[in-house]
């Protein structure tokens, strides 16, 4: 560092760079999963089918008293990218929403990369722990059914 205080500067201006970064990638994610969400909505009100027979849009009986056992909609990962192969409205709909939720979590990624290029250690450490709890929470959701 010299002294003008170069090095500080450079260092703030490192992590403005990061933190545009990550804004932009939050506002991207929101906007693509809005995006899809809303092909899947459109879907629904042009073809009047959620693309799953158990759930009829047009007879409120129907939904009202749609109980069945195994669900008839697409609740697993592999669920909703076959339904979406298969142009199912409410599989467009839910992948809309695990893209949403995907979004804090590259976020948290992204971090992890930044914090290793400034070699902030601890906060690596730390992130990479929120990280793994969060995955982990997935891995235990979806194991727990």
């Amino acid at each position: 560092m010299n002294e003008h205080g170069d090095a500080v500067h450079d260092t703030t201006a490192e992590l403005l760079k990061i933190e545009l970064f990550i804004a932009q990638l939050l506002r991207i994610g929101v906007l693509i999963s809005f995006v899809i969400v809303l092909i899947g909505i459109v879907g629904v009100i042009v073809t009047d089918q959620t693309g799953y027979h158990t759930i009829n849009l047009n007879d409120l009986d129907s939904i009202i008293a749609y109980r069945a056992g195994h669900p008839d909609f697409p609740n697993t990962v592999g669920d909703v990218l076959s339904g979406v192969l298969g142009f199912k409205p409410y599989a467009v709909i839910s992948l809309g929403l695990l893209v949403l939720i995907a979004i804090p979590v590259v976020r948290v990624a992204v971090s992890i990369a930044a914090f290793m290029r400034q070699r902030d250690w601890l906060y690596v450490g730390i992130t990479v722990f929120v990280l793994v709890m969060l995955l982990l929470s997935f891995a235990l959701g979806e194991a727990g059914g």
